[in-house]
């Protein structure tokens, strides 16, 4: 199998991706993107207090 037919298979998988453009119907991106945020910020906090050497 060559590089090339390996790659036209590949492209011809990757642009059949299904009906819905996978994204899934439940995910919200304001939601997940503020609670990453909200998880980051709760992180950063505990360790800023654990982080008492300064």
């Amino acid at each position: 199998m060559s590089f090339h037919s390996t790659a036209a298979q590949l492209a011809t998988l990757a642009s059949e991706g299904g009906e819905h453009g996978g994204n899934h119907e439940s995910l919200n991106a304001l939601v997940t993107g503020g609670g990453a945020f909200v998880i980051l910020m709760l992180l950063l906090w505990i360790t800023t207090r654990f982080n008492r050497d300064r």
